[in-house]
């Protein structure tokens, strides 16, 4: 979706997200995921992903302040660019499995969470 060797995003309950300005569209692939973009230039603003009720995916380049943000999870690393890095403490080549999700989520909650 985007001409880099990354899609950073930030993945957070969407009771804490609001859309404080515009009105996003519907772009991207059109499948069970929603992903949504700006009307005015279609950059790639947040998903709503299939199979993960509760959850959105947010560009964290669309946050004010996005400089606290670091990688806790990389994923799809067997298509990822030789040089490519992020410094992330976990990492798959593809998703991880559903069994993983309890010990990354508790991982994320006691050291994902902070500043850099």
């Amino acid at each position: 979706m985007t001409a880099s060797a990354f899609s950073l995003s930030l993945a957070m309950p969407e009771t804490g997200f609001t859309v404080t300005a515009g009105e996003p569209v519907i772009g991207g692939l059109r499948g069970a995921s929603q992903h949504f973009m700006c009307a005015y230039c279609m950059s790639w603003l947040f998903t709503r992903p299939d199979g993960l009720p509760g959850i959105v995916n947010l560009r964290a380049t669309m946050l004010d302040d996005c400089a606290w943000f670091a990688p806790f999870v990389e994923l799809w690393t067997a298509e990822k660019l030789a040089w490519a890095t992020t410094g992330a403490p976990h990492s798959y080549p593809t998703l991880p499995s559903p069994e993983a999700f309890p010990q990354l989520i508790a991982d994320y909650t006691q050291h994902g969470a902070r500043p850099r």
